[in-house]
């Protein structure tokens, strides 16, 4: 189940062949080391088990397109085959997710050492990239094991999905569900966020700038290095946290606005009201999309997955079931907070589509005004409006 991933050891260069020194400030290599070593291995399977399951999958992944185009209206998604799909395991996860925050956060690191890099001393730089490194490896490390599927727009032209082969095995054995089902289940989640990118394809650069609005005001307050360095690190973790894994439907609400533990760091750490409203901005994008996709889940019946509806029941029941050190590490990465925020935005989209159609809410997509701002997120009649009259 592994697949190789491209990345490098070394210092980066920037688009003018420049040597970008910035990426010495985090450890990259000492994040994956440690993710791998935090990384479990996952199920004990046979060389021909492997392979049908990798099979598997990829069939699942090109059968979801179809389904996924038709549910959405989105004529972007039509035939869409035009990313890589990758079917890995834990310690591949790890590693690509940690090249994505390393795309992510490298033009910002950039500017910090372009502007300071000559004040920092060795020893101040070995400090801050260790522990910068250890974090993100652990955080990594611990999220790879709750990972089924993630679409990466950070990766190439038109980005790349992971398919984390031994989570998706384990569950299915977990909540002993029709293997099959389960993966297309999977697959149609993971292939809708990949649609949106295709639908929108001025998302990717719009949420890479944004990222880098906040990381660059991160890096440039008035904290230690470690401190910062650590703080820009989080805005990349809160990129790829809940979008790890599929969310229960039957969730509780959030109470609008609630504020996430990584979010309430984050928010103590930005210095301007234009960098907390940078976050607010992302947060509702990231809902959005999450919220989307559930919608999209939602509308999935048993003519295109025969046990959809076990799937569903064993799937939101199993949350209940964690143990007491799981549901602390969650707690402290706010894992279950973020599912709970992301069904806000399942509510929006349903909202929406309510009133407008799937053709109608799709405007969304056609430029960044058209998204919504946290407020309408939990308004969502407010966004109705003003899509309404802008038309």
């Amino acid at each position: 189940m592994n697949a190789t991933v491209e990345g490098s050891n070394g210092n980066t260069p920037n688009a003018s062949g420049r040597e970008n020194r910035g990426d010495s400030l985090i450890g990259w290599g000492i994040a994956a080391t440690t993710a791998s070593k935090v990384t479990t291995a996952g199920p004990r399977l046979s060389s021909k088990e492997i392979k049908d399951v990798v099979a598997a999958l990829r069939v699942s992944a090109d059968e979801a397109v179809d389904h996924v185009q038709r549910i959405t209206q989105l004529e972007a998604a039509a035939g869409l085959r035009n990313s890589p799909v990758l079917v890995v395991d834990r310690a591949t996860w790890a590693q690509a997710t940690i090249e994505s925050f390393r795309t992510m956060l490298s033009p910002s690191l950039r500017r910090l050492w372009d502007a300071k890099g000559d004040t920092m001393s060795a020893g101040s730089l070995a400090v801050s990239s260790a522990v910068s490194g250890t974090e993100l490896g652990v955080i990594t490390g611990f999220l790879s094991g709750n990972v089924l599927g993630q679409f990466d727009p950070f990766s190439g032209t038109n980005g790349r999905l992971l398919l984390v082969a031994p989570n998706i095995v384990t569950i299915e054995r977990e909540l002993v569900v029709e293997p099959a089902d389960f993966r297309l289940w999977v697959c149609l989640h993971e292939q809708t966020h990949r649609v949106q990118f295709a639908a929108a394809p001025w998302l990717q650069g719009h949420l890479q700038e944004n990222i880098e609005k906040l990381t660059g005001g991160l890096l440039d307050s008035p904290d230690d290095l470690v401190d910062r360095l650590k703080n820009a690190a989080r805005v990349a973790t809160e990129v790829f946290k809940g979008r790890n894994s599929l969310s229960p439907s039957s969730a509780s609400s959030s109470k609008s606005g609630e504020v996430l533990p990584s979010q309430s760091t984050l928010m103590s750490a930005l210095q301007t009201p234009e960098e907390r409203a940078v976050l607010s901005h992302v947060t509702a994008v990231m809902s959005l999309l999450e919220g989307h996709a559930n919608v999209v889940m939602d509308a999935i019946d048993a003519s295109i997955v025969p046990s959809v509806k076990t799937i569903r029941r064993r799937f939101d029941d199993r949350g209940k079931n964690r143990t007491s050190l799981e549901k602390f590490i969650r707690r402290v990465l706010g894992l279950d907070a973020k599912m709970r925020q992301y069904q806000d935005g399942q509510k929006f989209v349903q909202h929406a589509v309510d009133a407008m159609g799937m053709d109608g809410f799709n405007v969304v997509w056609a430029g960044p005004e058209n998204l919504p701002t946290e407020h309408e997120l939990h308004n969502p009649q407010e966004w109705v409006e003003r899509m309404r009259a802008a038309s």
